[in-house]
């Protein structure tokens, strides 16, 4: 009887992991359709900003948890650029969560899809410790879309992420202040097997994509394969 038993909780725990894996795979996967769809529209993230972004991360079906109090939930993921400069080719993403803050009133309690570039060193070094406030120990902006970047202020080019909004297919660059980013690892385990944090997978020179991630990472390395912000090539 004990032996039954035993052999029970192993196949619960067992499909209990398998299911957590799928999940955040699944969401990884579902990142990398988002931000296929996103660049793949006119007037979307402008390519000048895309090209001299150092990392990218993408919070598909972001909710609303509490309508009227400005409450959010997201899970997604950032693959950052490659080398000590970040200069090199997208590596393997790292799973991240965002909470609080309010992506603004006229999106209701619908799924919003978040698209954020880190645009440069220090938002990356912030990302990798514990929990960053967006508006606060990072500097963050709604960011401008379009071809030309030339109408956007002095305020948006300095900040170091900058974030866009998809909703009912509405795209446009939008402020996340009072948000927090974390490194999600418990989710980069179910990921990859094993316990692995986002500074291991973004600092690693030899760690393979996963397949859920491959769409995402294809889809940067087709879009923006050069890092063409000056800081990288000093």
């Amino acid at each position: 009887m004990f032996r039954t038993a035993a052999l029970s909780l192993c196949l619960v725990v067992a499909v209990a992991s398998t299911g957590a894996a799928n999940k955040e795979e699944s969401r990884l996967e579902n990142s990398g359709v988002v931000l296929e769809e996103v660049l793949g529209v006119p007037d979307n993230i402008p390519q000048e900003l895309l090209d001299k972004a150092e990392c990218v991360i993408v919070i598909p079906s972001m909710l609303k948890v509490a309508v009227g109090l400005g409450g959010n939930y997201g899970r997604g993921a950032m693959v950052c650029r490659t080398g000590p400069a970040f200069a090199g080719s997208w590596g393997a993403p790292a799973m991240y969560a965002l909470d609080g803050g309010s992506v603004g009133l006229q999106l209701g309690a619908q799924a919003t899809d978040l698209v954020l570039l880190v645009m440069n060193r220090r938002g990356v070094e912030a990302l990798l410790g514990s929990k960053v406030q967006l508006g606060g120990s990072a500097s963050a902006a709604a960011g401008p879309k379009g071809r030309d970047v030339s109408a956007a202020t002095d305020a948006t080019m300095r900040a170091e992420i900058l974030s866009y909004s998809r909703t009912r297919g509405l795209f446009a660059g939008v402020s996340l202040d009072g948000a927090s980013l974390r490194p999600d690892d418990d989710a980069s385990e179910q990921v990859y097997g094993r316990l692995i944090t986002a500074r291991t997978i973004v600092n690693a020179t030899d760690l393979s994509v996963p397949a859920a991630g491959r769409r995402l990472v294809d889809a940067l390395e087709k879009s923006a394969p050069r890092n063409d912000s000056k800081a990288a090539t000093h």
